[in-house]
């Protein structure tokens, strides 16, 4: 059998990586529709970013701690629960995004959605690595999730904005609550198949969210993994506000070589994660270091190029390695963690990835407004440098071990 057949097989991760999917693409279609819709009924563009910043940044504090006071109950029960929430959640925003609108109450409910889609993802790569671990598929089912969430990382955004231009951001909402109903069932009708965590010794929530802090503090390897992580994606989103600015000034170019810029990324992320699934029985450490210096190295690239083609070059292999860092950090996340601490650990990672990017665009922001966008670049590729001298300063994972 392929793996993907073997994915597929594996109890319970067909519902999983399917619900997983529709979060995502939920949470980005929904985001962007409710942007289109502070920005029609405010006119003000600090109002959108307030809207980004509840919905994306503030819940990444809030995440980890609800999903520790979770993370040991039922996924089957909890993991519907919490859609369903959603679903009312955006059938509210539909509710209120006519002639109803307030500001506070949909920044409200958006800081709401975002607390419940970030938890969801943790617990829900939790129950992936308990579902995979045992068969042996962890990095073939990752790999097949980073694409997923590559494709609808992007997807999100489009079918924003052809059902808002189309139709109304009213059916953007009602349509996201609908999807995220839709998978609650299919997780309902699926709960058996899901993994079922052993009862151990009742804790309160304030306990259970000091020992995973604890614990992820304390570990020899799993701190280091995740405060370097958030560090790496601060220059990693460093370049993101200023991508267009960098196409225009730097390279002299116009909107049509922007998005030429922008597809060979993603053509390198594309290779990147087929490369990842072709790697089974490599070090995850090397992984891990080799992607995270190829992103500095197409940044740096980038930074010094004097065309558009030697900067699509920097791109594809700053792609490349973007298609294996994630993966790879998340994969060794969950081969190094106990299985009690697995949900508890992969939220603080999803919560860092979330917050640590609003510091990079302020940090990106200030560097090309002082210097310029090559400086803003050279400045990421430093950085991730240096993430990558620190984390090969000693072993980052316990390769082929579980500690």
């Amino acid at each position: 059998m392929s793996s993907v057949q073997r994915l597929l097989s594996a109890r319970g991760f067909s519902a999983l990586a399917t619900s997983y999917a529709i979060n995502e693409l939920g949470d980005n279609l929904g985001l962007i529709a409710l942007a289109f819709l502070v920005l029609d009924r405010t006119g003000s563009a600090l109002a959108v970013t307030a809207l980004f910043v509840v919905a994306s940044v503030v819940p990444a504090f809030l995440a980890p701690a609800l999903t520790a006071g979770l993370d040991h109950r039922p996924v089957g029960r909890v993991l519907p629960a919490l859609y369903l929430i959603e679903a009312g959640a955006f059938a509210a925003l539909a509710t209120v995004s006519g002639d109803a609108f307030m500001l506070g109450v949909v920044l409200a409910l958006a800081f709401g959605d975002g607390l419940l889609a970030l938890t969801a993802r943790g617990l829900s790569r939790g129950a992936i690595a308990a579902v995979l671990t045992p068969v042996g598929l962890l990095r073939e089912g990752n790999a097949l999730i980073n694409v997923i969430f590559a494709v609808t990382k992007a997807a999100g955004p489009v079918a924003a904005g052809v059902v808002v231009h189309e139709w109304s951001v009213a059916t953007a909402l009602w349509l996201d609550a609908a999807s995220f109903a839709a998978i609650a069932v299919l997780l309902l009708l699926s709960a058996r198949r899901l993994p079922r965590h052993e009862e151990g010794p009742r804790e309160s929530w304030r306990a259970r969210v000091t020992d995973g802090l604890s614990y992820v503090r304390n570990h020899p390897t799993v701190g280091r993994l995740i405060a370097g992580e958030a560090v790496a994606i601060v220059f990693f989103a460093l370049v993101v506000p200023i991508e267009v600015v960098y196409v225009k000034e730097s390279l002299d170019s116009t909107a049509l070589g922007f998005g030429v810029l922008m597809a060979a990324w993603g053509v390198g992320i594309v290779l990147g994660s087929a490369l990842f699934t072709r790697m089974r029985g490599q070090s995850l450490g090397t992984l891990v270091l080799a992607s995270t210096a190829a992103i500095g190295l197409g940044y740096g690239i980038m930074a010094v190029s004097p065309t558009l083609l030697i900067a699509c070059l920097g791109s594809v292999v700053g792609g490349i390695g973007n298609g294996v860092q994630w993966v790879a950090v998340m994969t060794a996340l969950q081969e190094a963690v106990e299985d009690q601490y697995q949900a508890r650990a992969a939220g603080l990672l999803e919560s860092a990835a979330s917050a640590a990017p609003g510091v990079g665009f302020i940090l990106g922001g200030v560097v090309t407004a002082a210097l310029s966008p090559r400086w803003a670049y050279a400045v990421s590729a430093l950085g991730v440098a240096v993430v990558v001298l620190v984390w090969a300063r000693r072993p980052l994972v316990p390769d082929h071990a579980r500690v």
